[in-house]
């Protein structure tokens, strides 16, 4: 409640979207109780309760449940929108070469274990916003829409970098980071999730295969020095 919508607040209103801080701070505690309690136990009056702010608050950002699902659903895809990018500013690496391999897949490691670490409150309350997807239709539209957006970057991405079938490969690599988040945050290894250097490894062997590399650069890719995240080992 109370230190959960304190965690996900402290990113900040989003940039591209530019909400007020009393929006972003509804949309932020809407998330913490999605997270903390499912979807039964988000209301309006729950939000104006853990975020300390007078009843009614969050019936004025948001009138309806409906509209208060798709103000966090906006939320969340902007806060993981952050979460995803990368932390430095050096031009994107070239997979198509294995230093390129090793730090794009580098790239992917770092931004699923933020996920799963930073960002485990977040995940949490998409997977709970997912399904409710599946019964609301307004939700689902808005739900992929928010995707679609994500999926088209990384088919840009696999299209430059010589992906022969750049439409197929972006949503098989689109499910094989959504399976990691779930298995290992939802799913039955979530008491063991891996380290930066086992997603790494996995990010190359995908990439690998979809960018046709025969591996014989010389490197084991679970040795690569190109990736920008350190190696280190399961989180507890």
């Amino acid at each position: 409640m109370a230190p959960a919508r304190a965690d996900l607040h402290r990113t900040g209103p989003s940039p591209r979207t530019g909400p007020s801080p009393r929006a972003a701070l509804v949309a932020d505690t809407a998330l913490a109780l999605i997270a903390e309690r499912g979807l039964r136990g988000l209301t309006h009056r729950a939000v104006d309760e853990a975020a300390g702010l007078p009843q009614g608050s969050t019936s004025n950002h948001a009138r309806t449940r409906a509209a208060l699902l798709e103000t966090a659903l906006r939320r969340l895809a902007d806060l993981e929108a952050r979460m995803f990018s990368p932390r430095d500013a050096h031009p994107a690496p070239d997979p198509t070469t294995p230093d390129g391999l090793h730090a794009s897949a580098g790239l992917l490691a770092d931004a699923l274990h933020r996920s799963m670490t930073e960002g485990r409150q977040l995940l949490l309350a998409r997977f709970e916003l997912a399904l409710e997807a599946t019964r609301r239709p307004e939700l689902r539209r808005a739900y992929d829409d928010l995707g679609r957006g994500f999926r088209d970057s990384l088919e840009a991405v696999l299209r430059a970098a010589g992906s022969p079938e750049p439409g197929r490969h972006a949503r098989s690599l689109v499910s094989w980071f959504e399976g990691v988040l779930f298995h290992f945050t939802a799913g039955s290894s979530s008491a063991r999730p891996p380290g930066r250097e086992e997603l790494r490894t996995g990010a190359a062997e995908v990439l690998r295969g979809m960018l046709r590399q025969d591996g014989q650069d010389g490197q084991d890719v679970r040795g690569g020095q190109d990736g920008p995240g350190s190696p280190d080992g399961p989180t507890a």
